[in-house]
């Protein structure tokens, strides 16, 4: 997977301490209420889709940004489940030492077009599961998210 170029210019400039990252997931379900995952290129496991915050970008638009990219669905943010920022899930030490600390916004999405695919680089595999039927290995705080998101609740979660 590329490193997005605004991340590679700062790594250049002060190496691999933690940088804070925004980031955006989307939680998209199909008429069954199964949750979309991806299986992830750079051998995590699987996830939610979403990814880093581009510069220039709003939060609502790298989630639509980010499910295209990875899952080839056209998605529309439909609510705001909460604010994720927890360091024991969201502190992230890359193979190649790099540390980030993500701040990640998780969006309820509704599919309005596209047609599902992988993309072959960050995304190998794309598949609904059952929530009471997720896939071992998902990564960071995904199972609390789709928790927090078929939770009923209106009010966002802050973790």
């Amino acid at each position: 997977m590329p490193i997005p170029p605004h991340i590679a210019f700062l790594r250049e400039r002060v190496g691999q301490i933690t940088l804070l990252t925004p980031a955006a997931v989307a939680i998209i379900r199909d008429d069954l209420g199964q949750v979309l995952l991806i299986r992830r290129g750079d051998g995590r496991g699987w996830s939610l889709p979403g990814g880093i915050m581009e510069p220039g970008e709003r939060i609502v638009d790298c989630v639509v940004r980010e499910a295209w990219e990875e899952t080839g669905l056209e998605v529309e943010p439909v609510r705001l489940v909460g604010i994720y920022s927890d360091p024991a899930f969201m502190h992230v030490t890359f193979p190649n030492g790099d540390q980030a600390h993500f701040v990640s916004a998780t969006f309820e999405c509704r599919v309005v077009g596209g047609r599902l695919r992988a993309d072959g680089d960050e995304s190998l595999e794309v598949a609904y599961f059952a929530p009471d039927a997720l896939p071992e290995g998902l990564v960071c705080d995904h199972a609390i998210r789709i928790k927090d998101a078929l939770s009923g609740r209106e009010a966002a979660f802050v973790r």
